[in-house]
């Protein structure tokens, strides 16, 4: 099954980092996010980010509780992302953490792509499915 919608951000709240030395940072970053379309709710993200002296060579890691309907179904799961900027050439996995599913998503697995448009505006497309049984 494939869900589509957008998801507006808010509340980016950007810690010092805990680790700074020659020109490379890490550091945690908290917010919050809110989905419409066929996955209606809200999240929170924990992000721990690595930034370089190279402004368009970075990453994240990252874990996001949603809590929502999708596509009808009340509950609430948690996805992983893993996200890598190599000089400008880009990457991201977010997938859905096996057996995080709670209510009526309990059994989804899948994946999400998070698209950026040139206007800022996010969109986002889960291919998943629901196990019977969990």
């Amino acid at each position: 099954m494939t869900a589509k919608g957008t998801f507006d951000t808010a509340g980016w709240d950007a810690k010092p980092s805990f680790d700074d030395r020659d020109g490379v940072a890490l550091g945690l970053v908290s917010m919050t996010k809110t989905f419409h379309g066929d996955l209606i709710g809200t999240s929170v993200v924990q992000l721990m980010v690595a930034s370089t002296p190279v402004e368009e060579s970075r990453a994240y890691v990252a874990l996001e509780r949603v809590e929502g309907t999708l596509e009808g179904r009340e509950g609430s799961f948690v996805v992983a992302h893993q996200a890598m900027s190599d000089r400008g050439e880009q990457s991201l996995t977010v997938t859905v953490v096996p057996d995080s599913g709670t209510g009526e998503l309990t059994g989804l697995r899948g994946g999400m792509t998070i698209t950026v448009a040139p206007d800022g505006s996010h969109s986002y497309t889960l291919d998943y499915e629901l196990r019977a049984g969990g």
